[in-house]
């Protein structure tokens, strides 16, 4: 079978020369492959998602060479899918809603941290008759959708990997803002789009535990993962918008050549001090 990646940016800011990084190893997996590369645009958060930026990215993609098959998908349009899932899960009674606040959960007694920060204490579990009126997220039931999948492994590079998503505590899958989740979303959607290898950045290893227990709850086929390493810059920071890290709209107005920058990067040769972090 013919391999399906896709490069899936939120569009909150432009893109730097990580995300050039991750879009490269997702797009040439698939091209020495003979497969499919596609592009996905992650634009459900009503806060922070620009459509300036969808068009930054666009353009970005362009100058890089780095064409995508098949038209652009957005999440803002495919609402009706994240909805599907989550009455399903619903109907399974594997998620309630959640009316807590971030100040109510900072200020509650000390939690354990997980993968996504402080494991959420459970407050709102076992409410009897809540509001829906009221504001609220839904969070899943971390340990009824466990004891519901069983044992999981998913593999990353070809090695077997024991699903432990416990450690994420009862994680939000649609928000009180937003009508689904990262982890919501980005299963449903790859599933949709028939993603059978999914090429993304090593910050994201430990959100594959939730997404391959979410697939096991939902019935969907199970991608490959490869999470690459991460860029960092001399002082070992890794990439990050909120770091104001060089954008690939700054490399293109320097004038850099943006064929002999990909061939550079395909070699492991990075600008401006950068480097691949260490596993």
């Amino acid at each position: 079978m013919q391999p399906v990646t896709r490069f899936a940016p939120s569009p909150t800011g432009k893109l730097h020369l990580g995300h050039a990084y991750s879009a490269l190893e997702a797009h040439d997996f698939a091209r020495e492959r003979d497969g499919a590369f596609l592009l996905r645009i992650e634009d459900i958060d009503p806060g922070r998602s620009r459509s300036e930026h969808v068009d930054a990215i666009i353009q970005d993609m362009l100058w890089l060479g780095l064409e995508w098959d098949d038209e652009i998908a957005y999440q803002s349009e495919r609402l009706a899918l994240y909805s599907a899932a989550l009455a399903r899960l619903r109907a399974e009674n594997l998620v309630y809603p959640c009316f807590c606040t971030r100040a109510d959960i900072a200020s509650s007694m000390a939690a354990p941290h997980g993968p996504d920060g402080p494991v959420y204490p459970g407050t709102c579990r076992g409410l009897t008759d809540p509001d829906l009126s009221r504001p609220h997220a839904w969070r899943l039931d971390m340990a009824k959708a466990v004891a519901s999948s069983g044992p999981l492994i998913w593999t990353d590079h070809g090695k077997e990997v024991a699903a432990d998503p416990a450690a994420f505590g009862d994680v939000v899958l649609a928000r009180k803002d937003a009508p689904a989740s990262y982890h919501l979303a980005v299963t449903i959607d790859d599933a949709d789009q028939g993603i059978t290898d999914v090429v993304r950045g090593r910050d994201l290893f430990a959100s594959t535990h939730v997404h391959r227990l979410l697939q096991a709850l939902l019935g969907l086929p199970v991608p490959a993962w490869h999470h690459h390493a991460l860029l960092v810059d001399s002082a070992g920071e890794r990439l990050a918008k909120r770091h104001h890290a060089p954008t690939i709209a700054n490399l293109r107005d320097e004038g850099i050549d943006p064929q002999a920058l990909v061939e550079a990067m395909r070699r492991g040769q990075l600008p401006g001090g950068y480097s691949l972090a260490e596993a």
